[in-house]
């Protein structure tokens, strides 16, 4: 028996809204989490403002099984994630002893003051279990089926090592991509469609390519959690590119 498990991303800050930073955290936690069988199946993106977080953050968590948050947990002003965690789920936020360490040993080592800047960072919601953070040391935090991390990739993608042995996947998608060469989208679009209806369980899309040697064509994927399902779509789709005078090698 196959199992449906969703995750949420939510993309925090006014940065990637204005256009200053480019957003690669929704495709590095769509990576990670295929793997185990966890489909990202929606991401929002707000900007630094608490009423925004907070609803978004409520209505995320009620709709899928877990939700992973990027940015706002820094030391400056406009950090306000951490804070909007804690109203979401109606509880306390306070400079905690075991994070508060963490960032002690950190910064002693790098030969850099803890100014009360920084033990912001140590601001956790009552109730959370801490992410270990080892690119900065200072750490994000779990609080039920949200995982509050960086916005900075790299140090987001070290945060997942920590969290992964949290998650409990379920069916792994698979996918297989067939290859049109020649052909538009226009010309399958008819018979993909009938195919679709006939495997209910296996989602397909076709995206056109054009190569810098003038060639073109559509990769049609097939993407499902039942291999039998999905082999048999495949088989489908080599017919239909073989019907339109094409090889799908």
């Amino acid at each position: 028996m196959t199992r449906t498990v969703t995750a949420a991303v939510l993309l925090i800050g006014d940065e990637l809204l204005s256009g200053r930073t480019r957003d690669i955290n929704l495709q590095q936690i769509g990576q990670f989490l295929a793997p185990v069988g966890i489909d990202v199946s929606e991401a929002r993106v707000v900007r630094d403002d608490r009423d925004q977080i907070v609803d978004a953050l409520n209505t995320l968590r009620a709709a899928h099984d877990y939700v992973f948050t990027t940015g706002g947990i820094g030391p400056t002003h406009d950090d306000i994630t951490a804070d909007c965690v804690a109203a979401a789920f109606g509880v306390s936020i306070d400079i905690r002893d075991d994070a508060l360490a963490i960032l002690e040993e950190w910064y002693a080592k790098s030969d850099a003051d803890l100014t009360d800047a920084r033990r912001r960072m140590a601001r956790i919601p009552h109730g959370a279990a801490l992410i270990a953070n080892p690119v900065t040391g200072a750490p994000g935090f779990q609080l039920e089926n949200v995982f509050v991390m960086a916005g900075v990739p790299k140090i987001m993608r070290g945060m997942l090592e920590d969290v992964a042995g949290r998650l409990e996947g379920g069916t792994e998608t698979q996918s297989v991509t067939v290859p049109a060469e020649g052909l538009r989208e226009g010309d399958i679009a008819a018979a993909l469609g009938e195919i679709q209806q006939d495997f209910e369980s296996v989602s397909l899309g076709s995206y056109p390519y054009f190569n810098d040697d003038g060639t073109r064509g559509v990769n049609i994927v097939a993407r499902s959690r039942d291999a039998d399902a999905l082999h048999k779509a495949e088989a489908a789709l080599r017919r239909l590119v073989d019907a339109q005078g094409r090889s799908a090698s």
